[in-house]
C-alpha cells in the first residue's frame, strides 16, 4: 500500500486532506490549547501567505511554530529580533573571501522555507521592512543581483501586545503583507491542567523528538494542496459578498481605515483553503465569515473615539458580518 505522506505518493485530495490532519494532529502532542491557531496556520500555508501571531508571554507561540515546522519536511530557521538587528543580518550581505580575493554573497536566514520571526516588533523599521519586502517580493536583492527565495515561503512572525518599551509598531503598510494575524490566548482550565501535567510527565518544549512529534508532509504534498485549494469555485454572489463586507468597513462610523482591495483578494485566498479543508469544491458565505477575522483584523484602524468608548477591532468587524446581506 502507497504511504500519503511521502513526496512520491499520489497527490489526491484525500490523502491530502488526511497528511493536513495529522499535522494537527501531530502539533497537538506538544502544544495544548491552541487548535485555532494551528488551523490557521494551516490554511497560512495553503492559500501561501505569512502569519503574525499575537499572545502574552508564555503561550506557546514559538513553540507552535517549532512543532509545526517539525511534522513538515521543510527548512525551518529562527530570528530573534532585537534593536541592533541589521537588513544584512535577515537578507544576508557581500563578505570577503581571502581565498578567492572576491566578493560572496553569504545567505541570511530568510532564505528558507519557513522563518520564524521572533519578536518583530522590537527591531527598527529599517531591518522590519527588508524582511516584509522579502515576504512581498519572495526575492532578495543585494548589490544589483536579485536572489529568488525557496519555494514555498512563509513566515511566522510574532509580537507581543503587551510590551510596548522599547519597541517599534509596524506601519499599516507593512501589517497588509500579512495574510492572517491570529491570536493566541491563554489556554482554558482544562487545557492548562493538561499543559503542566505534560511537564509534571518530563515533557521538554527543546524536544520534538522526545514528544514523539514526527514529520508527515514534504514539499511536493504542499503544492499539491495548494493548488487543490486554488481550484476551488467562487460564485459571483460570494464575490460581491467578499466586495460588499470590504465596503462596509470603509463607511463604518467606527473606523478610521477601512480595508483595501488586497484584504478582499486575501479573504477570497483564505476562504478558499479552509473550503479546500473541510472538503467543499465551492466557497460559502460561512467560509468567509470564519475568516474575516484573522484575516482583516489587523488591516482596519478604529477611530480613536470608539477606542475611548472601549469598542475593540473584533466586535466592530462582527458587528459588519451581521450588517451585511448573505447570498443565499
Amino acid at each position: 500500500m502507497t504511504d500519503p505522506h511521502h513526496d512520491d505518493a499520489p497527490h489526491d485530495d484525500a490523502q491530502l486532506r488526511t497528511a493536513l490532519d495529522r499535522v494537527r494532529t501531530e502539533v497537538g502532542k506538544a502544544v495544548v490549547g491552541q487548535d485555532g491557531a494551528v488551523t490557521g496556520l494551516i490554511i497560512a500555508l495553503l492559500a501561501d501567505g505569512h502569519v503574525l501571531l499575537e499572545g502574552v508571554p508564555g503561550v506557546a507561540k514559538t513553540l507552535l511554530v517549532r512543532t509545526l515546522s517539525r511534522t513538515l519536511r521543510l527548512e525551518t530557521r529562527r530570528v530573534q529580533f532585537t534593536p541592533d538587528l541589521m537588513p544584512g543580518d535577515i537578507t544576508g550581505s557581500l563578505a570577503y573571501d581571502p581565498r578567492s580575493g572576491e566578493f560572496a554573497f553569504r545567505e541570511g536566514p530568510v532564505f528558507t522555507n519557513l522563518l520564524l520571526a521572533d519578536e518583530i516588533n522590537r527591531t527598527p523599521p529599517k531591518t522590519q521592512s527588508a524582511l516584509l519586502e522579502a515576504m512581498e517580493e519572495r526575492q532578495v536583492s543585494v548589490d544589483g543581483v536579485t536572489r529568488p527565495l525557496p519555494a514555498p515561503f512563509l513566515v511566522a512572525a510574532t509580537q507581543n501586545p503587551i510590551e510596548y518599551e522599547g519597541t517599534y509598531d509596524l506601519p499599516e503598510a507593512q501589517l497588509d503583507r500579512f495574510l492572517m494575524k491570529l491570536v493566541l490566548d491563554v489556554p482554558e482550565r482544562d487545557a492548562e491542567v493538561s499543559v503542566l501535567r505534560r511537564h509534571a510527565d518530563g515533557f521538554d518544549p527543546h524536544d520534538l523528538a522526545a514528544a514523539g512529534v514526527e514529520p508527515v508532509l514534504g514539499a511536493a504534498e504542499l503544492t499539491a494542496a495548494r493548488a487543490a485549494a486554488g481550484r476551488v469555485g467562487v460564485g459571483d454572489d460570494v464575490l460581491a459578498y467578499v466586495v460588499d463586507l470590504a465596503r462596509a468597513t470603509r463607511r463604518s462610523p467606527s473606523m478610521r481605515l477601512g480595508v483595501s482591495p488586497r484584504a478582499a483578494t486575501g479573504l477570497l485566498a483564505a476562504a478558499k483553503a479552509w473550503a479546500w479543508l473541510t472538503g467543499f469544491e465551492k466557497v460559502t458565505p460561512d467560509h468567509v465569515q470564519a475568516m474575516l477575522l484573522p484575516v482583516w483584523r489587523h488591516r482596519v484602524q478604529l477611530r480613536p473615539e470608539a477606542e475611548l468608548e472601549g469598542v475593540s477591532v473584533d466586535q466592530v468587524l462582527r458587528g459588519i458580518v451581521q450588517q451585511v446581506q448573505v447570498p443565499l
